[in-house]
């Protein structure tokens, strides 16, 4: 299986990224629409956008199909993607809007925490952080299939700085990178079973708390990235200022009150383009009783 993995990326890597890209993009807008995902992304979209007619919401499905399809073409170009120079006068594929902030970051000799979300092609920042020699762990999901997840590894490895699989135990690791006054990088935009109950589009959901719980700890500063697909086969990475966070009455981090800012600014990039989520995830899988108190005590501030 991985020989027949590594073939594909072979080719996908002969055609280059754009016709990869555009490949992917055809199969999976025609594939997408028949699996079971596709309900879970049709439920979620009506429920975000309740004033979108029927039309408008299968038209927002498929778009997210596309850039779906289009990351996963992309996967094998991941080394070229991310071609930022601040020195050229010549524009690349990829721009980074505040790029003084991950400089900050690497400069300051303090450890960082950097949130994302599933936007546009999500493996870019940590390339980016790897290029400009910032100190960074990018904590990542493998895929279920042993054989993608391997050919997956290795590219990743080739183009990022530290990985640390999210397994049991995982948390020592992220722990001991911030002690060492390194960064953690981490997507958080899906459901997590154990996690505080957040406000996303309207809706409670679970999101894991740990960088909330590091950022309680280290005092540290939180930055969110995320990744704009542009046309003409083009990027833009945008790092935000560090956020403020809420505290409690003894000053430090509230762990909720942090994994709720980050969340709203999540939600802020996905509103403004939704296309490029990932709305096939099952993100809200809150248990009825917890969800209406959540709602309620949202209502209440």
């Amino acid at each position: 299986m991985v020989g027949i993995v590594r073939s594909v990326f072979a080719f996908s890597r002969a055609i280059g990224p754009e016709r990869s890209g555009a490949i992917g993009a055809a199969l999976a807008r025609t594939i997408g629409p028949l699996l079971k995902a596709h309900r879970t992304a049709l439920a979620n979209i009506r429920a975000a956008y309740p004033e979108k007619t029927e039309a408008e919401v299968k038209a927002l499905a498929r778009a997210a199909w596309d850039n779906l399809g289009r990351t996963g073409g992309e996967y094998p170009h991941l080394g070229n993607l991310f071609d930022f120079d601040p020195d050229s006068p010549v524009p690349g594929r990829t721009e980074v809007d505040g790029i003084e902030h991950f400089l900050a970051l690497r400069d300051d000799g303090k450890p960082g925490i950097i949130f994302s979300s599933h936007l546009a092609n999500w493996e870019l920042p940590a390339i980016c952080a790897a290029r400009f020699g910032l100190d960074a762990t990018a904590v990542f999901r493998a895929p279920n299939d042993p054989a993608i997840a391997r050919v997956l590894h290795e590219i990743r490895s080739e183009t990022m700085g530290n990985l640390e699989a999210a397994r049991q135990g995982a948390a020592f690791a992220m722990q001991g990178a911030l002690e060492k006054g390194g960064h953690l990088g981490m997507l958080i935009d899906q459901h997590f079973t154990r996690g505080v109950i957040v406000n996303f589009m309207g809706r409670p959901a679970l999101v894991n708390p740990i960088l909330g719980k590091f950022a309680r700890q280290f005092d540290c500063p939180v930055h969110g990235v995320r990744v704009i697909r542009l046309a003409d086969h083009r990027f833009r990475l945008q790092l935000t200022p560090p956020l403020d966070l809420p505290r409690d009455p003894d000053g430090q981090i509230n762990v909720q009150g942090a994994m709720q800012a980050m969340t709203s600014v999540v939600e802020q990039w996905v509103r403004e383009y939704p296309e490029q989520w990932l709305w096939m995830h099952r993100r809200w899988r809150v248990p009825a009783k917890a969800g209406s108190e959540a709602q309620g005590n949202v209502s209440s501030h």
